[in-house]
């Protein structure tokens, strides 16, 4: 995911990716070598995933990808013929792809800075569950919901967004989730499924109100599908060839490495062989880079894996809950009373 943004968002001014001289791209060094600065400097200890072999029911969504970056490629060369440039831009974006060299490339850098990396047997998202749940890492970053389906304890959102962006860190924990909605773990899963996921397709007409309601209701998706095919008037039609169960096995079996069996070691990076990669390969500056690499061994020797204080500031959770607010306007409202009769004593 992080390689995609660098690719999509880090351009030269007129819209095309950093290229070193032998005309290769480089903007997911640039984006990955800065964004793990940033992130060390805060005091974070990252260790990066690296997805596997996608499984086999995420080939339809999959190939929905593959069709839209086909459109995309079409409306690009169309924008080409018209001369149209900010056409041209949007839809080149659109065809992004990281090949297996990039991912490589990536991993080389990581290795030169002295950051751990993890190759997944499959869905990355699984494997930082996994870490998390054991207790090797604070928590899963990503912008993929199916991570919670992955039982990850603490899902943290915008964590890779660009400085730019402003947006602050949203901290999901599993435990206030389930609680929230009174759900069981099998139960939240099949709800997320319900509502769509990368290996099912939602079914038309629910949305999140109405999916919990059809789960209260029929305890489970195997009690939902039965009572849709004994009921064929009902409104809401299951998909052909619908792989719930098959989804909901693979949340709660994935294929991951045991956490307790890798080796995750921060260590000093060696300055002189990322000089040589991205100096003298890829055309970086040097003194931006030898300065980056001071950065690293400087924070790596002070980061404490903790709490994100330091990242962006920490906002006051929002109450949702109508009990909770009722109690806070009678504390106000007997507190405003005591001061009026205070005043007038």
């Amino acid at each position: 995911m992080s390689l995609y943004q660098f690719l999509i968002a880090v351009r030269q001014q007129d819209g095309q990716q950093l290229m070193a001289e032998t005309g290769e791209t480089t903007s997911h060094l640039m984006g990955m070598f800065y964004r793990t600065l940033r992130i060390i400097d805060n005091g974070i200890k990252p260790v990066y995933i690296f997805d596997g072999h996608p499984p086999h029911l995420k080939s339809g969504e999959l190939a929905k990808r593959y069709v839209r970056r086909e459109e995309a490629n079409k409306a690009m060369e169309d924008a080409k013929e018209t001369g149209d440039t900010a056409e041209l831009d949007k839809f080149s974006r659109r065809t992004v792809r990281v090949t297996k060299e990039q991912n490589d490339e990536a991993k080389k850098l990581l290795r030169l800075m002295g950051i751990p990396y993890v190759d997944a047997p499959c869905e990355a998202e699984a494997q930082c569950a996994a870490l998390a749940k054991a207790g090797r890492v604070y928590a899963a970053a990503s912008e993929d919901m199916d991570t919670l389906c992955f039982a990850a304890p603490i899902l943290l959102r915008h964590l890779t967004f660009s400085e730019q962006r402003k947006l602050p860190i949203t901290e999901v924990k599993l435990t206030e989730t389930l609680e929230g909605l009174d759900m069981p773990m099998e139960q939240f899963i099949d709800l997320c499924i319900l509502l769509g996921c990368d290996y099912c397709e939602p079914v038309k007409g629910i949305g999140p109100a109405t999916a919990v309601k059809l789960l209260r209701e029929h305890k489970d998706l195997d009690g939902f599908v039965k009572y849709i095919k004994d009921h064929p008037e009902s409104r809401y039609k299951i998909p052909e060839n619908w792989p719930y169960q098959d989804a909901r096995e693979l949340f709660l079996n994935p294929e991951i490495v045991d956490p307790a069996t890798l080796d995750l070691r921060w260590e000093e990076p060696d300055v002189e062989g990322l000089v040589d990669y991205l100096v003298k390969e890829k055309g970086f500056s040097e003194d931006r880079v030898r300065n980056g690499a001071s950065r690293l061994m400087k924070n790596l020797k002070t980061a404490q894996q903790g709490r994100l204080d330091g990242f962006f500031k920490v906002l006051p959770k929002e109450k949702t809950n109508t009990g909770d607010k009722r109690k806070q306007a009678d504390k106000t409202a007997d507190k405003t009373k005591k001061a009026k009769v205070s005043k007038k004593k």
